[in-house]
């Protein structure tokens, strides 16, 4: 039994280690084209948006059928503020915390 664990552990490691390891092996060999870098640049805001987007529509109330117009316009609040600063291409950590200062602001408030 416990010799089965160790090897889930271990498999697991190499399974995530190794699609870590690879792109940096590969980015020290050839560099990355000025494309690449403009694609991987926008990854962590597509990640953001494809994780907020349907936080807004279920905020609060966690399913479609039973949400509220209180329920909708707070997610939809957090969410234009994270578009916005999105946009002027803040960091991704000011971006999460611009919407989270906004939600606080407009919760007090309320």
């Amino acid at each position: 039994m416990f010799s089965s664990v160790i090897w889930v552990i271990l498999g697991m490691g190499v399974v995530t280690y190794v699609p870590r390891m690879l792109p940096l092996v590969a980015i020290k060999a050839e560099g990355v084209p000025p494309f690449l870098q403009g694609v991987l640049k926008n990854v962590p805001f597509a990640v953001l948006g494809a994780l907020i987007f349907p936080a807004i529509f279920t905020i609060q109330s966690g399913s479609l059928l039973h949400i509220t117009w209180d329920d909708f316009f707070f997610g939809l609040i957090g969410g234009a503020m994270a578009f916005i600063a999105s946009y002027l291409e803040w960091n991704i950590i000011f971006v999460v915390l611009s919407a989270i200062f906004v939600l606080t602001v407009y919760s007090l408030i309320l």
